[in-house]
């Protein structure tokens, strides 16, 4: 499933990031490569111990752990720290799949990629090039959101960034482990959730609205694997 989640911070939000990430120190993007990404990749990325990562990092995490629409559709159950990255000059991003095991940082734990983010931090008219390539079931989806919006995908897709010919594009990128592993099932539960939301909001049967909250328990107490 390919869902963008609009206004996950607002523009105050953009704009103090964007604050930071103007005077922040920038390195090679391919330190958090692996092989067969640091291969394709060019860009910068801000370090994922600096300061000003961790800072941005918990506003980014702070957003979506309140934003019902990611939760919906992609059950968390451990988040990688958002990383920053920065594309200008003709940078890119070849086209590759995410790596399927990450260790997270400080701990020593490892997390199961099920599903990749991308969070736009400059708005399209900031910059040329740059759309996020994403092949899925109906062919190639061009993603290039306002900032403050961004995209979830399975992290199996095979995806890239392509080069960007002016201005800069800033996003903030992350992977989750989701409480349910295939996609194919987070999207049943997903359509289920927003059904039952919108029959709430018709007063629908009442009844009906029990038994389909209920089956959707029961799906996800079925798949979920914490």
């Amino acid at each position: 499933m390919l869902l963008n989640i609009p206004d996950v911070l607002s523009r105050e939000q953009v704009q103090y990031c964007r604050a930071k990430l103007d005077v922040a120190d920038w390195v090679d993007g391919r330190v958090s490569a692996g092989y067969q990404g640091s291969l394709v990749k060019e860009n910068r990325q801000l370090p994922e111990n600096s300061a000003v990562a961790r800072e941005l990092g918990d506003i980014v995490l702070a957003a979506i752990e309140c934003n019902p629409l990611f939760i919906s559709a992609s059950l968390p159950s451990k988040v990688y720290p958002p990383m920053f990255n920065r594309y200008t000059g003709g940078q890119h991003f070849g086209n590759h799949v995410d790596n399927a095991i990450r260790l997270l940082p400080g701990s020593g734990d490892k997390i199961r990629t099920d599903v990749s983010a991308t969070l736009f931090l400059a708005d399209p008219d900031e910059y040329d090039g740059g759309e996020l390539l994403i092949e899925d079931t109906y062919g190639v989806q061009s993603i290039k959101l306002p900032a403050g919006h961004m995209v979830i995908y399975p992290s199996t897709s095979l995806h890239r960034v392509n080069p960007v010919t002016r201005g800069a594009r800033l996003a903030a990128f992350f992977w989750l482990q989701s409480l349910v592993r295939e996609d194919a099932q987070r999207s049943i539960l997903f359509d289920m959730d927003t059904a039952i939301q919108k029959l709430n909001q018709t007063s629908g049967d009442a009844k009906a609205i029990l038994h389909l909250t209920g089956c959707y328990h029961n799906l996800l107490r079925m798949w979920s694997n914490p």
